[in-house]
């Protein structure tokens, strides 16, 4: 005669049931509460942005500055209200990415009730990686936007002045640090896709080349410079990461399938 043996408590805890489907109101108001929460944590960092407003600008001033040390160069308020403007508008992104840690928590928290307990923790370390690569992909954008400025600005004849509009200025260096701080977030965030079931790993491996040619192209429109360099710069981290996404996603299927499998594969044990 042969008996079943009961799965232990450790693996029952760590492989606890998915929750119930949520209906579709129950998915709205998380939505909506998740956002509210989002929204309070970017007004109280952009209220800190706001005092950072003339670092931030000093910072982004640099490559004017060395412009203007061979020609006339400046920035231009074409409003009484343009400076208001541009404060608050800086003051807003800086909110964006010092909450940064607060909003991806709640982007990939929505998630969560869908996942077990195993893949809740592996979700939430998700948030723990999205956050730096974030941060280090606005630092990234900080880091290469004052070459391609350099770069646009150089195919002005030493006899011209360059006089920028500072809200179309700001406006062009606030796109590529956050553009290159979400992309750096991205692999993240298929992560999380694979971990709720949503995106197996052979989708990722059979679309690689789409993958990579879609790098290639949003590296080529976050550095709208004339050098490759730059180009190269964030492509090269983003496939990285794009790899290191499919590697554990890969990981974390393989590791699915085993646990499926191995009951059924196993002898039961026999008792007298």
């Amino acid at each position: 005669m042969t008996t079943a043996v009961a799965p232990s408590a450790a693996s029952s805890r760590s492989e606890a049931p998915r929750s119930a489907p949520m209906p579709v109101a129950a998915h709205l108001e998380e939505a909506t509460r998740r956002a509210v929460w989002a929204a309070v944590a970017i007004a109280l960092g952009a209220i800190a942005g706001w005092f950072l407003y003339e670092p931030v600008m000093d910072l982004v001033r640099t490559p004017i500055a060395q412009i203007a040390a061979e020609r006339n160069a400046s920035l231009n308020f074409d409003s009484v209200t343009g400076a208001f403007d541009l404060h608050l508008r800086v003051a807003l992104v800086a909110g964006f990415v010092l909450s940064s840690p607060v909003w991806l928590y709640q982007l990939f928290a929505f998630v969560l009730p869908g996942l077990t307990r195993r893949e809740r923790r592996y979700v939430l370390g998700s948030v723990g990686a999205a956050a730096p690569l974030f941060i280090a992909g606005c630092a990234t954008g900080l880091l290469l936007f004052p070459h391609m400025v350099s770069v646009l600005a150089g195919f002005a004849s030493a006899e011209d002045s360059t006089i920028l509009d500072a809200g179309t200025y700001i406006d062009f260096v606030l796109k590529i640090v956050v553009a290159t701080g979400i992309a750096f977030v991205v692999p993240v965030l298929l992560v999380v896709l694979n971990l709720a079931g949503v995106l197996p790993a052979r989708t990722l491996a059979r679309s690689w080349r789409y993958a990579l040619v879609g790098i290639v192209v949003f590296s080529a429109l976050a550095t709208p410079s004339a050098d490759v360099l730059s180009m190269f710069l964030v492509a090269v981290p983003m496939s990285g990461l794009f790899a290191a996404a499919l590697a554990v996603a890969a990981l974390h299927d393989r590791s699915v399938a085993r646990r499926t499998t191995a009951p059924a594969g196993e002898e039961p044990p026999c008792s007298a």
